[in-house]
């Protein structure tokens, strides 16, 4: 069950209406790493999760916490749209006024009232497909921490857009949060990488895993540059040694058998040439 708080968990009072910044700031909310995806990725890794509570109420406290971001974000995105794109009457003698209003999200006016909408900022809807959660926690938290840090990319870009103090403070806020988010993912995959080893799943039998092919970097660009990296002379971070060998084919030169004639494919080069000659 969930509750829902009037207080926004941080300020987001823009000095003034921005509508191209509303429109960037899209890709922060509805973007593949928005905060949408955050927040449902979170709530159904936790949803989902079979035993070991702690975990489980971690991924919802930090899930319920990510809708606030997403309200947070909503709001900002409005007051940034306040009264700015009915200026059209300004617009037709103003170039100024005019650029300004031709780079926002003319749906932002049309089909969502001055508000935010649940797309990223070139207007592709929010898919459900960006979200991970496979039921495996140190699966899931490494792809966890990969989306906070993309999101924390995402936002220090869209801090250095703009000059508006208000919306800095908001954005400042959700890199210190990103921060903590980054830091607690990288905590609990050690905390679970020393129980259960750092390759996932730690489950599947290493009897069957050809051995030959599990720590060997093959080199199948043009160039050797990455033999000189510097792990490679180091052991594994599970303990065995990597080599480095040039890629090579380790299977034949495949075959298909032709398709039956009611899939109507190409025919076999043979048979076309044969039916020439004829």
């Amino acid at each position: 069950m969930f509750f829902h708080r009037k207080e926004l968990q941080y300020e987001a009072k823009p000095e003034r209406p921005d509508p191209v910044f509303a429109r960037k700031l899209q890709e922060v909310l509805g973007g593949q790493y928005g905060e949408m995806t955050i927040f449902m990725q979170y709530l159904f890794q936790g949803w989902s999760l079979r035993g070991n509570e702690k975990y489980k109420d971690l991924l919802m406290d930090i899930g319920t916490e990510e809708i606030a971001h997403v309200e947070l974000l909503a709001t900002l995105i409005a007051r940034l749209l306040d009264g700015s794109v009915y200026e059209q009457e300004k617009a037709s003698s103003d170039p100024t006024i005019n650029a300004i209003l031709s780079g926002s999200n003319p749906q932002h006016a049309i089909v969502h009232g001055l508000g935010a909408s649940p797309k990223d900022s070139v207007g592709v809807p929010w898919n459900a497909g960006y979200i991970i959660a496979s039921g495996n926690l140190l699966a899931d938290f490494r792809a966890n921490l990969n989306a906070e840090s993309q999101g924390r990319l995402q936002v220090a870009r869209l801090y250095g857009m703009t000059d508006d103090q208000g919306v800095k403070d908001a954005l400042a806020f959700l890199v210190a949060r990103d921060t903590m988010h980054q830091n607690q993912w990288i905590a609990s995959i050690r905390d679970l990488e020393s129980k259960e080893g750092v390759v996932t799943p730690s489950t599947f039998p290493a009897n069957i895993e050809p051995s030959e092919h599990s720590h060997t970097l093959y080199n199948c660009s043009e160039g050797e540059e990455s033999s000189k990296l510097d792990w490679l002379k180091m052991p594994a971070p599970d303990g065995s040694q990597f080599k480095y060998e040039q890629g090579r084919p380790f299977g034949g030169i495949p075959k298909l058998e032709p398709a039956s004639p009611k899939a109507h494919d190409t025919l076999p080069m043979e048979d076309i040439q044969g039916d020439n000659n004829a």
